[in-house]
């Protein structure tokens, strides 16, 4: 049989190129198995590898990143769809080119969460705990929400609350919460909760700055009633 009609699932596993790109990476990849990962499946004559090799072998990849749908169709076996998924690929390797990061948020006082938070938490029905995964400068690496609905002890665990912050190996979190009420007041439930957080953090090696209450137009810090030390 013909290399080019062996089908990919009859491949070893372990050599097949999606495998061997997940076990060691891309760049242990010729160009026509990356482009044959890319196309996912190859045509009725010749598996996405050699349908790759095929590709390749009209156009170098500098070529092949220039060539639109309608060119790459003429090539035996390439479709539509395979035509735009090597298009799309190029289109967002031309778009990383040209990417810049934007600045992170940085968090200096409870303000500044009240402003990044209060646009997307003042219309809320329900109440919605979110954690701030903040770096060793105090800048957001990520928003995670923890729950949606009545605070209590039982749904809002350490395990979920840090659960991101592990992940991001973030320095320290900013624990928010609105109050659908309008008045940010902490209750008894959130100060108890806020106690118990900050213990987690400290055996995690994971500060908990503060908890910041939201309501309408108004926020609480409980680091400055004295319930976060």
């Amino acid at each position: 049989m013909a290399i080019s009609k062996i089908r990919i699932r009859d491949i070893p596993e372990e050599e097949r190129p999606r495998e061997r790109l997940i076990r060691n990476g891309p760049e242990s990849l010729s160009n026509a198995e990356l482009l044959g990962v890319i196309l996912r499946t190859g045509s009725r004559e010749e598996n996405a590898v050699s349908l790759a090799n095929q590709i390749l072998s009209k156009y170098n990849i500098k070529q092949l990143s220039l060539t639109n749908v309608s060119t790459l169709t003429q090539v035996h076996g390439v479709g539509k769809a395979k035509a735009a998924q090597i298009a799309a690929v190029f289109e967002l390797a031309r778009r990383l080119e040209t990417f810049v990061e934007e600045p992170k948020r940085k968090i200096c006082s409870p303000k500044d969460v009240y402003v990044l938070m209060y646009p997307k938490m003042r219309e809320q029905k329900k109440e919605k705990f979110i954690t701030l995964c903040l770096d060793t400068k105090n800048q957001v690496l990520k928003e995670e929400v923890v729950s949606i609905g009545s605070l209590n002890a039982s749904i809002v665990h350490p395990r979920e609350v840090f659960k991101s912050a592990l992940m991001e190996s973030s320095a320290s979190v900013i624990i928010v919460h609105n109050h659908p009420s309008g008045d940010p007041s902490p209750s008894r439930e959130d100060i108890m909760v806020t106690e118990k957080l900050v213990e987690g953090g400290k055996l995690l090696g994971i500060d908990v700055l503060d908890h910041i209450i939201i309501g309408d137009g108004r926020y609480v810090s409980l680091k400055d009633e004295g319930f976060v030390k």
